[in-house]
């Protein structure tokens, strides 16, 4: 039974039923939801059942492994296969793509073709986190441009042409990078390319030449997981997608890049990411008190999240940066619970926004009196947002900052200076939050207007709601879910630092 190529039917089931979708009848869009959320669901129920019962927790090795000859000329291999770091990110996508399709329910334009865009996301986010194969990496990578481009640029906001046009610009320049690292990986040291990411693990570089992979890499992914200055897409593109494209883009896409980051730079270039480290500490804590700055600023609702998403991931880069267990468990902890918080922060300004139809922050006000389970779900998820205690982003970050002091890398003065700019940054959130919920839900504007056609959330939202909302608090007041899964995977990839 444990031959049975799980991953393979985990990757490939979402896009292949999905173009099954053209065939369905034309009339009403009941089918294809249904038939779409009951895919996402099957694919949902069948990642758990394999990962729990063909994972073995406390090995630390490749496991679920397939390995398929598919282009014979140049050693292509189709290689699958998970670990403790990306069991994480597969439940993630798949928890939260199934909600995003049962948030996009109010689509109704070409409805076929955006549930089978969804599909292909689901297929394109699962492919990176569970391939082996630096090539078939690269291939998931960009097999997740495409949907992106045309849910943004057909179901959008006003500047939907310029903000799809700006991220396939700016994500397809960082792949470029990707391609480059990738190829010069594969084909150093030996004649036929050698794509397996374990061989490439224990293949040693010279200096100079590790250290330019490493910065092409980080280049490709310092635009997926925005680091500063190569975030500009992101509010953009949060600003003008329908909000179930952003719930997949914010909780999804976004953990790609830090994905990428710990799997290829930290495991496979040990030596170039001990000299970067120092700055990608230094650009996070930047990152960090530079996004919640801006965020107040924006009067777009939606792009004061997408600011505050960008400083969330600046904790994932300096617990990346600094190379101690408990930074690197705190980075994946932080990349599920941020990729819970912003996809549920995205889904409720979505539905606020399908209400009032306001989209600026200066014209709303006075919401709470309407809308009331809105602004009770709003208020405890920016809360879980602003890092509350007993939420999962406090654990997160908590855990960060740990890291950063236990490490063994950096001198005592340097860890004060950055836990105390962290910190700065870390009161800073607050403020764009409750601003952010004292215009959209206090005041008394909207009085004004007759309440006549507001409606509260009905039965579907308070749904998602409340399952975005309990893993939150879920793996706030235990986290050991998250650690059991990684904790042995992150000891190896930190021993490569200190032992090699």
């Amino acid at each position: 039974m444990n031959n049975f190529p799980w991953l393979t039917l985990v990757v490939v089931l979402p896009i292949t039923a999905g173009s099954l979708i053209f065939f369905l009848p034309h009339r009403g869009n009941k089918v294809i939801r249904w038939y779409t959320i009951s895919i996402c669901i099957t694919e949902l129920l069948l990642t758990t059942y394999a990962f729990g019962y063909h994972f073995q927790l406390d090995d630390p090795l490749m496991q679920l492994t397939e390995n398929y000859q598919w282009i014979n000329f140049f050693d292509f291999y189709w290689r699958l296969g998970i670990d403790g770091i990306s069991i994480g990110p597969i439940l993630l996508t798949g928890f939260i793509t199934t909600l995003a399709t049962l948030a996009a329910w109010p689509v109704t334009r070409d409805s076929r073709l955006f549930h089978f865009l969804m599909l292909a996301m689901y297929s394109g986010q699962i492919g990176p986190f569970s391939s082996q194969d630096l090539l078939l990496f690269f291939i998931m990578w960009e097999l997740e441009l495409i949907p992106v481009y045309l849910l943004l640029s057909m179901w959008g906001g006003k500047k939907r042409l310029y903000s799809a046009t700006k991220f396939i610009l700016y994500t397809a320049g960082g792949s470029v990078f990707l391609l480059i690292g990738v190829l010069g990986i594969g084909l150093y040291g030996s004649t036929e390319p050698t794509l397996n990411f374990e061989t490439s693990a224990n293949q040693s570089y010279p200096v100079a030449l590790e250290i330019i992979f490493y910065i092409g890499f980080l280049i490709a992914f310092a635009v997926k997981s925005p680091i500063i200055p190569l975030h500009t897409w992101l509010p953009d593109t949060h600003g003008e997608a329908h909000y179930s494209t952003c719930m997949l883009l914010a909780g999804i896409l976004l953990k790609m890049g830090a994905y990428g980051l710990v799997r290829i730079n930290m495991e496979l270039l040990p030596h170039a990411h001990s000299i970067f480290s120092p700055w990608l500490m230094i650009v996070g804590t930047i990152q960090i008190i530079y996004a919640a700055l801006t965020s107040p600023g924006q009067r777009n609702l939606k792009k004061r999240i997408a600011y505050s998403s960008v400083s969330h991931m600046g904790f994932i880069i300096i617990g990346i940066g600094s190379i101690s267990d408990t930074g690197l468990n705190g980075v994946i902890l932080q990349i599920i619970s941020h990729g819970f918080i912003g996809a549920a922060l995205f889904f409720l300004a979505g539905t606020s926004y399908d209400r009032i139809r306001l989209i600026y922050l200066d014209e709303m006000g006075g919401m709470a009196i309407a809308i009331p389970k809105i602004f009770t779900t709003f208020s405890i998820l920016s809360m879980a947002s602003l890092a509350l205690p007993g939420m999962s982003g406090f654990v997160a970050e908590l855990i960060v900052f740990f890291g950063i002091l236990t490490s063994q890398k950096y001198l005592l003065m340097t860890k004060v200076l950055i836990t105390f700019v962290m910190a700065i940054g870390m009161i800073l959130t607050p403020i764009y939050s409750l601003s952010m919920l004292r215009q959209m839900f206090y005041g008394y504007k909207l009085f004004n207007a007759p309440n006549s056609y507001f409606f509260d959330s009905g039965p579907r939202e308070l749904f998602i709601s409340i399952s975005i909302l309990l893993p939150v608090i879920g793996i706030g007041i235990y986290p050991d879910f998250v650690f059991s899964l990684s904790v042995d995977k992150v000891e190896a990839i930190i021993s490569n630092f200190f032992y090699r």
